[in-house]
């Protein structure tokens, strides 16, 4: 039998799953089902009514039997499943609430004056109740069908007379509601069952899933924090190339200069001192000053501008600020560092636009690229245009898009432009650290995104996406 099952879908073979089934199918939703059993009790005891309409001689020999069944079994039955350690036991009682009633049933058209006359009707009742409003396994559906028509059989012999005919009536229409009863429940236990696993499939996958997702996120994680040391080992090789070079000259020159005030020592110590040698010696120490002291001068610069790198949001100051008058009040104190790289700036901004962010960032951020403009879009200060228009492509987004109409950013470069050390005057003292501290600042301060718009060629458009809140 329980093979037949298997192959029929009504089983599985896992008895594990079998168990979750059940615990799914049959005690999902006590609470609905309890109020079902009550719904049944009452109707059980209820049809005393109609005894009484038809035969009021005998409503107190059916009202106990009925009313005595519904408060001595179905009511306590209900009762048990509101306890936590009876849920295990739910099948089995609603099982036992269904044969019960269905097997004393039989025995009322005993006392009936129509004996079996309605006994069909009566039979089919309590299967429409099971059938539909409990939730049965097949198995335990064909449990009450076998021993509510046992109780028929065994009541219809204890009968005085019976019409002819009418058990065959009953009978036939006994075995046909209980063979409509088991086709719904298998039908629907099937259904479920397919549900069931296609949602345990659906579970696993998602498991699945998530343990990819969790993968694939340490290993990304673990990406990041590897490019995150490449970039440092890039940026610290970059900052000993950088400072090596000015302060080595600083060292070569006082080395030299010890030189020089070793031989001034040596002259001074002699008879004569010619004043020729004397003025040739200060010279040189002049010299040897100026020169240390433009090396130092420039490592400190360098070593400043390293620390811009590493942006920290909380040495910036936070507020509100009207955009267009900022920019103005910005080009303002700008105008005459562009103006003398022959710069023309063009400012379209509307009006109205409030940011509550870090002024102070997104000011070095703009003059980083106007510095930039002007030392590499118009070489040999021959004059240009640096243009800034604003825009709020989302209600919470503004959009400033820097531009001009110099000689372009060369294609190799475009990927890269916004790394460290990447700079096309290398040659005039620039560190190409300029757009890499423009797009820390905005990454990290700003909350938003510094994108290279422009193709290969002339002209360079950069645009700065940043929320109104930061």
């Amino acid at each position: 039998m329980l093979a037949l099952l298997i192959r029929l879908g009504l089983r599985f073979e896992d008895g594990i799953e079998e168990r979750r089934f059940v615990d799914r199918y049959v005690r999902s939703s006590l609470g609905w089902t309890q109020i079902a059993m009550l719904l049944g009790a009452a109707t059980y005891a209820g049809y005393t009514i109609w005894d009484w309409v038809l035969y009021p001689e005998i409503v107190s020999t059916t009202l106990a039997i009925r009313g005595g069944t519904a408060v001595l079994v179905l009511l306590p039955l209900t009762a048990l499943l509101s306890r936590r350690s009876m849920k295990p036991w739910a099948e089995t009682i609603f099982l036992v609430y269904c044969v019960i009633p269905g097997c004393i049933l039989p025995s009322i058209y005993l006392v009936l004056p129509s004996g079996f006359t309605f006994a069909a009707p009566g039979m089919m009742m309590i299967i429409l109740f099971v059938s539909t409003m409990l939730p049965l396994r097949i198995g335990s559906l064909a449990i009450f069908c076998l021993l509510s028509w046992g109780a028929l059989i065994v009541a219809e012999t204890f009968a005085p007379t019976l019409p002819p005919g009418l058990r065959f009536i009953n009978h036939s229409l006994v075995v046909n509601a209980y063979a409509l009863s088991l086709y719904a429940v298998a039908a629907r236990e099937y259904r479920a069952r397919k549900q069931f696993r296609t949602s345990e499939a659906l579970q696993r996958e998602k498991e699945r899933s998530e343990t990819s997702l969790r993968d694939l996120r340490a290993t990304q994680a673990h990406l990041v924090q590897a490019e995150k040391l490449a970039s440092l080992g890039q940026l610290v090789a970059g900052v000993a190339h950088e400072v090596s070079t000015p302060l080595g000259l600083a060292l070569t020159t006082s080395t030299a200069m010890q030189t020089d005030l070793q031989t001034m020592s040596d002259v001074l110590s002699g008879v004569s001192v010619r004043r020729s040698d004397l003025m040739k010696g200060i010279s040189r120490l002049k010299q040897g000053l100026h020169l240390t002291f433009d090396s130092l001068h420039r490592a400190s610069e360098m070593v400043h501008s390293f620390k811009q790198v590493a942006v920290n949001q909380a040495d910036e100051d936070r507020r509100t600020f009207e955009l267009k008058d900022w920019l103005s009040e910005l080009m303002v104190k700008l105008g005459p560092l562009l103006s003398h790289h022959g710069l023309v700036v063009e400012v379209q901004c509307p009006s109205g636009i409030k940011l509550n962010s870090y002024p102070g960032a997104l000011a070095q951020v703009i003059s980083n690229l106007a510095l930039n403009t002007a030392g590499h879009a118009y070489p040999n200060k021959r004059g240009g245009r640096f243009a800034i228009a604003v825009d709020q492509p989302e209600p919470e987004t503004v959009r400033l898009v820097c531009s001009d109409e110099g000689v372009g950013i060369p294609a190799d470069l475009q990927t890269h432009i916004f790394d460290p050390f990447v700079t096309t005057g290398r040659e005039s003292g620039n560190t190409g650290l300029g757009l890499h501290i423009a797009f820390n600042l905005v990454v990290s301060s700003l909350r938003g995104r510094l994108r290279l718009e422009s193709k290969p060629g002339p002209g360079t458009q950069i645009a700065i996406e940043i929320p109104l809140a930061a």
